[in-house]
């Protein structure tokens, strides 16, 4: 009997030693999500287009904007320091899935097929594709007349497809379609060139466009929209969902306590709509 208790107890005991390795190992296993990764790592990774002002754009040699105050409040929350990388908007997506950085945080238009793929945060604004022209444009005063028009918009984006879409229900009803669209790196660009006359009408999002007349007053005008009333948001890689969740409450907390709407106002001059729930399409991740 002494024997036995014996090897009972030296059981009991070997278990017990082994308690703090288990639960490091569930620690670690804990660990595991991104969230604790940036955490353990002291520095959040964030690809950036810094190019569609005022959400994210280029001052005096630092990224600023609204997403940027967004971005800033999240990284402290994390407690981290941010590493933000400027890339071409065309680069982003593949880099996220290759790990090249942690989160895409730049604004990016809620659609079907990029919802099958990546994992979306909560809207941080909304917008319409709206066709922009040179201000003493005469022969463009409606959607439908860009039939036979030379358009351009940024490759890659959101409002590629729209235009695409578009095109192809002016021909349906029998017009033209687009004479020829014209695809740049980056949204300023396609400025440059409606100002050059090198196109004769571009379809940006709404809020740009309200800052584009601002900051160059009687040059450019919109004539109307196309396609659906989108959204924008962040992407992360969908086994991030960790990420994710920590991300959509810090813009809920934004959002409940005001903070949200003054920063909207003060990078657009009016609220946008950036709902809790209801703007994915269906089977989004």
């Amino acid at each position: 009997m002494g024997e036995f208790l014996s090897a009972s107890r030296r059981r009991v005991l070997s278990l017990l030693a082994a308690a703090p390795l288990f639960l490091s190992f569930a620690s670690a296993a804990h660990a595991d999500g991104l969230v604790d990764q940036i955490k353990q790592r002291g520095t959040i990774v964030v690809g950036t287009e810094a190019a569609f002002e005022p959400f994210e754009f280029v001052r005096d040699g630092q990224i600023v904007g609204y997403n940027k105050d967004i971005l800033d409040y999240v990284v402290s929350q994390l407690g981290v320091k941010l590493d933000q990388l400027n890339l071409p908007f065309q680069g982003l997506l593949p880099g996220l899935l290759a790990k090249k950085f942690d989160l895409m945080a730049t604004s990016t238009g809620i659609n079907a097929e990029r919802a099958a793929k990546y994992a979306y945060t909560r809207p941080t604004g909304s917008f319409e594709n709206v066709i922009v022209v040179r201000a003493d444009e005469e022969r463009i005063k409606k959607p439908e007349d860009i039939n036979g028009m030379v358009v351009a918009t940024q490759l890659a984006s959101s409002v590629q497809p729209i235009i695409e879409a578009y095109d192809k229900e002016l021909k349906d009803k029998g017009g033209k379609g687009v004479g020829e669209l014209k695809l740049f790196t980056s949204f300023p660009e396609t400025h440059v060139a409606l100002a050059s006359g090198q196109v004769d009408a571009i379809v940006i999002a709404s809020p740009s466009a309200a800052v584009l007349m601002k900051n160059v007053p009687d040059t450019y005008k919109v004539v109307g929209s196309i396609g659906e009333f989108s959204y924008l948001s962040w992407v992360v890689r969908p086994e991030d969902k960790d990420l994710r969740e920590f991300i959509n409450t810090k813009i809920g907390e934004l959002k409940d306590s005001g903070k949200l709407k003054e920063l909207q106002l003060k990078w657009f001059g009016f609220e946008m709509k950036t709902p809790d729930q209801g703007y994915l399409p269906p089977g989004a991740l």
